[in-house]
């Protein structure tokens, strides 16, 4: 009897050994909560990818709950490997896989033993991006608001593309030709300027987007320029208030779908904000205010 019990224990302890050498595809793990949700999360560490010396920029695994990036430290390669998981609107949790891809097995001999420079560097590199995710969550704020209607408009509009981040770079550059050539033209704007995101890339964090200004239409609108003119129906959403810079103002639209999934409610990712402040005026940015929607799914009906 005793001779089985060895036997199973010495079996369960190869079967271990070979698990933890050869199978598992980290060498040390690290866990931490932030006071924020996923989107948030994924897109700093995607700006935060851009400060380090990478082997090639961070990559999106199929959802934005998944990210993987490789970091140079002199002549090692170490692999990341995150892992975002909503706890509340507010939280969420992350586990940090990683590894060093030449010396792993070295790694995980002495990891149980000994606190290594492996283990001191990973911690440092977590908490160099844990410091700036915190000093990001303080600069914004997103209040889901609930279902309301996206507001009916004429508006004057150029389509841009662009990365999410160059958004509010798009809008700034073209923001004073449209506003004076409707000026020159004695157009009766109609409410402050807005985006209607026509498509959204989630893994490419690319656009495409309509920026307007809306307006009262007339004949007196310049027909033969590079502005274009449409409509805006108004239509069911899910609306948030973003108070912040209007570069990440895309934090808002992550709040409502992840409102939405929670809520068990179906929209189009095609966002439409409404800004309220003009930022070359200055100004504490955590006062902007821009108007957040996301169209509901409209029911097909036979």
């Amino acid at each position: 009897m005793l001779k089985k019990i060895g036997s199973g224990f010495i079996g369960l302890l190869a079967i271990g050994l070979i698990w933890y050498f050869f199978i598992k595809s980290y060498d040390y793990t690290i866990r931490f909560e932030a006071n924020t949700f996923p989107g948030t999360i994924n897109q700093s560490l995607k700006l935060w990818d851009q400060t380090l010396d990478t082997v090639h920029s961070i990559r999106q695994n199929g959802s934005l709950y998944r990210l993987s990036q490789q970091v140079t430290f002199g002549d090692s390669v170490h692999g990341y490997q995150w892992k975002i998981k909503p706890l509340t609107d507010s939280t969420s949790r992350v586990v940090v896989n990683i590894k060093d891809v030449d010396h792993s097995f070295m790694n995980k001999l002495t990891v149980p033993f000994s606190d290594t420079d492996f283990e001191k560097r990973s911690r440092r590199t977590v908490l160099d991006f844990m410091e700036n995710l915190k000093e990001h969550i303080d600069k914004f704020k997103v209040t889901i608001v609930g279902e309301e209607n996206i507001p009916t408009k004429y508006v004057a509009y150029i389509p841009i593309k662009a990365t999410q981040f160059q958004k509010a770079g798009g809008m700034m550059k073209n923001s004073s030709y449209i506003s004076q050539t409707l000026l020159q033209n004695q157009a009766d704007f109609d409410g402050p300027p807005m985006i209607e995101v026509t498509q959204w890339n989630q893994e490419k964090d690319s656009l495409e987007y309509n920026f307007c200004y809306p307006i009262i239409r007339s004949d007196r609108l310049p027909m033969n320029t590079d502005i274009q003119y449409k409509r805006i129906f108004g239509k069911k959403a899910l609306k948030a208030i973003y108070n912040g810079n209007y570069i990440t103002s895309d934090r808002a639209w992550y709040a409502l779908m992840d409102y939405a999934k929670r809520q068990g409610i179906a929209v189009e990712p095609k966002p439409v904000e409404i800004f309220y402040n003009n930022p070359n005026t200055g100004g504490n940015e955590i006062s902007w205010k821009a108007e957040i929607y996301l169209p509901l799914k409209e029911e097909l009906h036979d």
